[in-house]
C-alpha cells in the first residue's frame, strides 16, 4: 500500500529523534509529471492505492531535527522549519518491479547512505 511508505519513513525518522514534514508528499509519475497517487511521508496518512508492477513514483521526505511544522518564505519556494531547526530533503524516483523496486535516480557507483548517529551535531 502507498500509505505504508509513509509509516516506514516516519518510523525511521522518529527512531532517530527526527520528524517528517507533512505539507509535502511524493507523487506518481506518468504522462503528467506530478500525478496520482500522493505519497505522504508520515504515519497514519490516508493515501489510497496499492503499488503494482510498472508504477513509477517519487519519495521525497523533508526530515527535521525539530518539530514537523514548516513555513514557506515570501519567494513562494523556500520551505523552512517553523522552529528554525535543521532540515534535509531528498528525492528519488522509484519503479515498482515484479520483484520489488528499482531506484531510477540512483547514480552508478553512488555510495549507499547510512545513518551514523556519531556524526549528528545537535
Amino acid at each position: 500500500l502507498y500509505r505504508d511508505l509513509g509509516s516506514t519513513i516516519h518510523r525511521v525518522a522518529q527512531a532517530n529523534k527526527c520528524s517528517v514534514v507533512r505539507t509535502y508528499c511524493g507523487h506518481g509519475i506518468g504522462s503528467l509529471f506530478h500525478t496520482a497517487p500522493n505519497v505522504p511521508h508520515y504515519h497514519k496518512n490516508k493515501a489510497k492505492g496499492v503499488m503494482k508492477e510498472g508504477h513509477v513514483l517519487t519519495i521525497e521526505p523533508m526530515i527535521n531535527l525539530g518539530h514537523y511544522d514548516d513555513t514557506t518564505w515570501g519567494d513562494n519556494w523556500t520551505a523552512v522549519t517553523r522552529d528554525g531547526k535543521r532540515s534535509a530533503q531528498f528525492e528519488h524516483t522509484i519503479l515498482v518491479t515484479k520483484d520489488g523496486c528499482e531506484i531510477l535516480t540512483a547514480r552508478e557507483n553512488e555510495p549507499v547512505m547510512k545513518w551514523d548517529p556519531d556524526l549528528v551535531q545537535r
